[in-house]
């Protein structure tokens, strides 16, 4: 075996983990650990054996995200409709701001109907922010609160290098790949190749002959099947070739296409109709884990059978701006939402402010935020996630520390035991409250289309399907009612499991708030016993 192929097998595996499939049960989800052998939720049982019969009333859930896919053939008919809006005229016919805004609102969106796909990370934004005013410039220049932002923008610079150093080394790899399969798939005139195009490969092409071998090596060192390599390759240069170009990339601004005055944090009246977006993979998926139709044979099966889905277009590919997520959670209370799913996140903050804001404004309006924790397996206790339930200490002795609306969530997988928690999933024994599954969980994708996918950003829909039904079938719940039955309601996990991203094993009460993972059925259960118990609840089973 030629030795640099072999070296280059090691590094190219080593920059594509993290995109390899597990074989996770279909609707695992949704299923039960005592009868199914997975930890799901409960969600059938607690149909089949709790909620036949029972009445709900319909509750609107906002997905602020990438966008989603309304006509999608298990999404259309539980899509919200404004019913106050006539659609195609062109006029805000409901007097809230926002023209023909039927199915929900994007706020990164322009009027001309162009949207934003990609865009940088706020860390990108922020050295580029302070560049402008302290390039060149010494330390010894600056001090008082000056002298903050300086020591601000040196660590911005630093990191922004060093996530580009580290993305040329890692791609390289990844591009090599990808041109030997670019090579094959010319060769045999195939866009898809399987194991056989590859072991069928006979040439004296030197380049096609090199890049066979290649190919072999990775499969054989990965114990990955031809196809399924190629679609992770695929997957990682698309990955990286995005993240040198927009991401981490200070040159590329695409708010103009926006058109606000992105100065202004308070304006609100901004963006376009179009909810479904340039590329709403991510949202579409989000969706249907929640509010999927259940009895149409179709797909799959959300968590939540009486919903309407509020599509806010919200996230580009790349990070959220605090601007756009403030008036997405406005605009979904504003217009009837008592669930937000926010399956996004990111690693600093531009306006803290503006967001904790709206969080308050949700919070007085009596609904629920569901927030993703974070994909880098990293400790939310000792690291910055935003946005998150802690408010600005500038709002005084008196003001409230944190939002009570709040829930914060972990990614599970199908595996158990000791890999039970998701290798990437963040984490925090403080500011994590709960685990959901999270990992190959197969919901809808755009243009009728089903995934896998796996983040905390599945997780999160779970938990917000679970708040639905006992918002649906509970109605006089507040969302503090419902957080807390939630959290009072988890199966513990009582054995020892590897803290994310390590094989250091700990319990799981290290890793959140409450040791364990959302029980839908556990949940109706407590929702059913808790009439007059608590101030202002009349529930009913």
């Amino acid at each position: 075996m030629n030795i640099k192929i072999s070296m280059l097998a090691s590094f190219i595996l080593a920059a594509l983990s993290g995109f390899a499939q597990d074989n996770a049960p279909e609707n695992w989800f949704n299923l039960d650990l005592e009868k199914d052998k997975v930890h799901g939720v409960s969600t059938e049982k607690m149909y089949q054996n709790l909620l036949k019969g029972k009445t709900s009333s319909t509750v609107v859930v906002a997905v602020i995200d990438s966008g989603v896919d309304a006509e999608h053939e298990d999404l259309k008919d539980v899509m919200w409709v404004n019913s106050g809006e006539i659609p195609g005229n062109g006029k805000d016919d409901d007097n809230n701001g926002y023209i023909d805004d039927v199915h929900g609102w994007n706020f990164i969106g322009g009027k001309d109907g162009k949207n934003v796909n990609e865009d940088t990370y706020e860390l990108t934004r922020l050295y580029k922010k302070y560049k402008a005013k302290f390039e060149g410039k010494a330390k010894s220049q600056f001090s008082g609160k000056e002298l903050k932002e300086y020591l601000k923008y040196e660590a911005y610079k630093k990191e922004l290098e060093g996530e580009r150093e580290s993305l040329l080394t890692q791609s390289a790899g990844v591009m090599r790949l990808k041109e030997a399969f670019d090579a094959v798939k010319a060769h045999v005139k195939k866009e898809e190749l399987t194991n056989e195009d590859i072991e069928g490969v006979s040439t004296k092409d030197e380049k096609v002959a090199g890049a066979v071998e290649m190919i072999k090596t990775v499969m054989e060192r990965s114990d990955v099947a031809a196809g399924d390599l190629q679609k992770n390759v695929e997957g990682a240069s698309k990955y990286y070739g995005n993240s040198l170009d927009y991401s981490y990339n200070p040159d590329f601004d695409p708010r103009g296409i926006v058109g606000d005055n992105y100065n202004d944090p308070t304006e609100k009246y901004y963006g376009n109709n179009d909810v479904k977006g340039p590329d709403a993979g991510h949202g579409t998926h989000v969706a249907g884990i929640i509010a999927a139709v259940r009895d149409n044979d179709l797909g799959i099966k959300g968590v939540a059978n009486d919903v309407r889905i509020m599509s806010v277009r919200t996230v580009p590919n790349g990070d959220e701006r605090d601007k756009d997520v403030a008036n997405a959670i406005r605009y979904a209370v504003d217009n009837g939402a008592s669930i937000i799913n926010m399956s996004f996140g990111k690693a600093y903050s531009w306006n803290k402010g503006i967001v904790d804001d709206a969080v308050k404004h949700a919070l007085k309006h009596d609904v629920l935020l569901v927030h993703a924790a974070g994909n880098s397996h990293q400790n939310n206790d000792k690291s910055d996630n935003f946005p998150n339930d802690k408010f600005d200490k500038k709002g005084g002795l008196f003001k409230p520390k944190s939002a009570k609306n709040w829930m914060e969530i972990g990614a599970l997988s199908w595996k158990g035991g000791a890999d039970a928690p998701a290798n990437f999933s963040n984490y925090g024994k403080a500011n994590v409250d709960v685990f959901a599954p999270g990992v190959q969980i197969l919901s809808t994708t755009p243009d009728q289309g089903y995934e896998k996918f796996s983040g905390t950003s599945m997780a999160a829909p779970v938990v917000a399907g679970v708040a639905a039904v006992l918002r649906s079938y509970f109605p006089s719940l507040t969302a503090k009612q419902v957080k807390q039955i939630i959290m009072d309601t988890v199966v513990p996990v009582t054995y020892k499991v590897k803290t994310p991203g390590t094989d250091d094993k700990v319990a799981f009460s290290e890793l959140c708030k409450t040791g364990g993972v959302v029980s839908a059925y556990k949940a109706v259960q407590l929702a059913a016993k808790t009439k007059g118990k608590k101030k202002g609840v009349t529930t009913k089973p």
